[in-house]
């Protein structure tokens, strides 16, 4: 296989293992500050005993991140030594800030926030709460920022030529809200937010289906349900608008979700279907001119199509490309709908009466973290095959004195390290989750 294949997936394995936790850990961080916030104004013991369960979760969750994503910033610079030394300017920028603005947040009170309990007045510690929450939003924002700086390139000018040339930052303002950042820092915290609140979700509706922890499940319940209804509906419209973005940016990109060739003609919003590369020919089921419509508001007007591009310049994998984008699609609407009608019932009063309905929110929590997944995948392979969109070529940017064997003998070491690192975590999840918020065995009410 060739290097730069090897490369490719050797990163894709080892960023899409590290992004199962960030998410979770800002999702969970959310729902945190929300139950140690009713505590603090109810009083009531139960958001507090749900508050230490969830943060023994959460830090589980972020020291498995922490631990997976140290990894990526030795592949830049051994797998894709051209690459590092273009962006380098950009991206330490960028990671700077994170380490001091965001990691360095989360860090100091995480401390507070775990070992504080009876130490520290209960403010201080819903203040730590807030801060471990906002240092994981604002880890999530620089990372966001130095990847769609590579999607939407601004502020900045090329120093040196071939294969030294570099890119400088001229304002670093621009650099951070280039043309995709806001659209995408936002898209990319609403996923987070339903990956934790459907985790909530899944755990306390597998309790409510084994008759534990009844009372404190079905506050929990409320909150992450609440949380996901809302996230879930606000998704439509950061999603429409980082569409808008693609379509202005990148159109080869927004041309293989959609599978549209034709290099100006209306094009089609399929609902689901497969891309047949060779012919050029889609086979699934359509809204005529729907996506002319969405990006234009205009069935009939023209959307720049993938024959628009030299064959060198637009995406090779176009079916992938256009399948992970309708299964982020198919997710998000199935979401939306699942999180609706549970509310309608809660409104109702018969949400807990619904045992079919918990059953799928017992399954539900795997749906967030495959639309999350799926939707980077669509939006980096949509780039291709462009490392730097219109500036460097993946085949450019990678190590050139690195083999395909040393590529692959580190790739299959971390396939055996993360799977082990993978069992640890849902060995200490699960444990987690069977010894439940409080022991059973006593009685819950002289505990909380």
């Amino acid at each position: 296989m060739e290097t730069e294949i090897l490369a490719r997936i050797q990163f894709a394995f080892t960023v899409a293992f590290h992004y199962i936790y960030p998410p979770l850990s800002i999702g969970i961080g959310l729902i945190m500050v929300i139950m140690e916030g009713l505590y603090l104004k109810t009083g009531n013991k139960h958001y507090e005993v749900l508050t230490r369960f969830w943060l023994k979760i959460f830090a589980i969750t972020f020291g498995i991140g922490v631990a997976t994503g140290i990894i990526m910033e030795f592949e830049f610079g051994t797998n894709w030594a051209v690459y590092s030394r273009y962006v380098g300017d950009i991206f330490g920028s960028a990671l700077a800030a994170e380490g001091l603005f965001a990691f360095g947040l989360e860090s100091a009170f995480l401390g507070v926030l775990i070992f504080g309990w009876n130490r520290v007045s209960p403010k201080v510690h819903f203040i730590s709460a807030i801060g471990v929450f906002l240092g994981s939003m604002f880890s999530a924002v620089w990372i966001v920022v130095a990847n769609s700086w590579q999607q939407t390139p601004a502020g900045y000018h090329i120093v040196g030529e071939g294969f030294n040339a570099r890119a400088e930052v001229t304002d670093f303002w621009a650099m951070v809200f280039n043309p995709s950042s806001v659209d995408r820092i936002v898209h990319v915290w609403q996923g987070a937010f339903l990956a934790g609140a459907f985790l909530v979700l899944s755990v306390h509706a597998y309790y409510l289906l084994k008759g534990r922890y009844i009372e404190i499940s079905k506050k929990a319940f409320k909150i992450a349900l609440g949380v996901a209804t809302l996230i879930s509906l606000t998704q439509l419209v950061s999603g429409h608008s980082s569409a808008d973005g693609v379509a202005e940016n990148q159109p080869a990109k927004l041309a293989a979700m959609e599978g549209h060739y034709e290099p100006s003609a209306p094009a089609d919003l399929y609902l689901f279907g497969w891309v047949d590369n060779q012919t050029q020919e889609v086979t699934g089921i359509k809204v005529p001119g729907g996506l002319s419509f969405l990006v234009h508001q205009d069935f009939e007007e023209p959307v720049t199509g993938l024959n628009a591009f030299p064959e060198e310049d637009r995406p090779s994998q176009v079916n992938a490309v256009f399948q992970f984008y309708h299964i982020m699609i198919s997710i998000g609407m199935f979401l939306i709908g699942l999180t609706l009608y549970a509310s309608y019932l809660w409104w109702k009063g018969t949400l807990f009466d619904k045992k079919w309905l918990l059953r799928i929110f017992a399954f539900s929590v795997l749906l967030p973290q495959i639309a999350n997944q799926v939707g980077w995948f669509a939006a980096e392979m949509g780039r291709q095959p462009w490392i730097v969109y219109g500036h460097l070529r993946t085949s450019e940017g990678f190590s050139q004195e690195v083999s395909s064997n040393q590529i692959l003998f580190s790739l299959i070491l971390f396939l055996v390290v993360y799977t082990l690192l993978f069992l640890l975590f849902m060995y200490s999840l699960n444990k987690k989750i069977k010894q439940g918020p409080y022991d059973e065995a006593k009685n819950a009410l002289e505990i909380i």
